[in-house]
């Protein structure tokens, strides 16, 4: 069996440091969503110099997500390979440069690359995160650990848009188009991240001290595969997050088309769903964290706060009956906060099951499943819209995805503990 690390004992100053690392890497995931959502608030100022249809945006959409979720596996093999820090590194710098190459774009294809590009990068994110929660925190502090990093998609997505409107309405210089210098400003705060993680983060001594048969472990991908607890972990990732993606994408959109709303109007509402996803995040792995330091069980902890996220998503199905968008953006908040709840609890359980050694493949694997999950969606949606549907299809199937995920995890997964794997040395 691959046994999880025991940390040590903890001075005062340890505890510190270990929490302001969770903050770092959160401010990095911010960064992250902040990038990635400058397509979707852009979208109306891109197409005045950019035309493209629904499905086209779909597309769009998914080049992002295609390399996505292919570098959330080779992000996770990148950082197992090369580890935390310098893996990071690399990674932030590559997503920053491909952020603000959108701003040289004269076209669809020139759009697309970048979007390609982007993915790249961001696919690495969260196994970097996750093997930093690996490093430095012990297994009952690991969902707060989660969800304090988690939060940083919160504060990206808030940011975004009335950064993004401010920028739109202000930003004229040299005479480039101001959605151009969206994508040239997000890029610039990444490579400024680079500065402070490099100077900031290092490997915990003690992971430093395993004994040399521990460090000669290797848990291939095809080893990881022979698990259906990992086919689950994925397939829940792909249903959960095709409607995260879902809501990521398209909301925008949706207020734009539905309530006919302008970039300052849409700006100035846009970042509250995006808040209760933060606190989402929060709440999530607080939740379970609570639970564990009481005793129960990490099978039970997990899956009673996983259920209770999921029984928030079903809602989104009532917004095509809202006539009025405070409604809609009240439905929306209590979807994004159960999601990113949701998202949390299910990137904490790669270190849950497996050891450190491999948790960034593992998390790769899941990533994955979960970009693949909104090509899906997304595919489905564009081509809905351009066929003259309506949002409604697309929020139905949406809001029925965790609940069918988390039947998934309960059924196949009926206890999460380490995984029994057999190693090769």
């Amino acid at each position: 069996m691959i046994s999880q690390t025991t940390l040590p004992a903890e001075t005062g100053s340890r505890s510190t440091v270990r929490w302001s690392i969770a903050f770092l890497v959160s401010a990095a995931i911010a960064i992250s969503y902040l990038d990635r959502q400058t397509l979707p608030w852009a979208i109306k100022a891109i197409q005045v110099d950019i035309q493209f249809s629904n499905q086209m945006k779909a597309g769009l959409d998914s080049a992002f997500l295609v390399t996505y979720g292919l570098m959330y596996i080779g992000g996770g093999l990148l950082l197992d390979k090369l580890g935390t820090r310098r893996g990071f590194l690399c990674i932030m710098i590559f997503w920053s440069l491909a952020c603000a190459s959108h701003g040289f774009a004269g076209g669809v294809i020139a759009l697309a690359a970048s979007r390609l590009l982007l993915g790249v990068g961001e696919g690495g994110g969260f196994p970097a995160a996750t093997r930093a929660v690996a490093e430095w925190f012990p297994v009952n502090d690991r969902a707060t650990a989660m969800g304090i990093i988690n939060g940083g998609t919160a504060v990206g997505a808030v940011i975004a848009p009335p950064l993004i409107a401010l920028v739109l309405t202000n930003c004229n210089w040299l005479g480039l188009a101001p959605w151009r210098w969206v994508f040239f400003l997000t890029g610039a705060l990444g490579l400024l991240w680079t500065i402070w993680w490099w100077r900031s983060y290092h490997t915990p001594e003690n992971q430093n001290s395993f004994s040399a048969a521990q460090v000669e472990i290797k848990i291939s991908l095809a080893q990881l595969l022979q698990h259906r607890e990992t086919w689950a972990v994925i397939g829940a990732k792909f249903l959960s997050d095709g409607a995260w993606y879902f809501y990521l994408f398209w909301l925008p959109k949706y207020l734009f088309d539905a309530f006919q709303l302008d970039i300052k109007t849409a700006g100035s509402i846009g970042w509250i769903p995006y808040a209760a996803s933060g606190v989402g995040c929060l709440v999530g792995g607080g939740f379970s964290s609570w639970l564990l330091k009481r005793g129960v069980s990490v099978n039970a902890s997990r899956k009673l706060a996983l259920g209770a996220s999921a029984a928030l998503m079903p809602w989104v199905m009532l917004v095509p009956q809202m006539h009025s968008v405070g409604w809609v953006i009240l439905i929306f908040s209590l979807a994004f906060f159960g999601q990113q709840s949701w998202s949390t609890l299910v990137m904490i359980l790669p270190t849950d099951m497996i050891s450190k050694r491999a948790v960034g493949t593992l998390a790769g694997l899941v990533g994955f499943g979960g970009a693949m999950g909104g090509v899906l969606l997304g595919q489905i949606v564009g081509w809905l819209r351009d066929h003259g549907y309506s949002y409604t299809p697309a929020l139905v199937i949406s809001g029925s995805l965790h609940i069918a995920a988390f039947i998934l995890i309960c059924l196949v997964i009926p206890k999460i503990q380490p995984l029994v794997i057999s190693t090769n040395k």
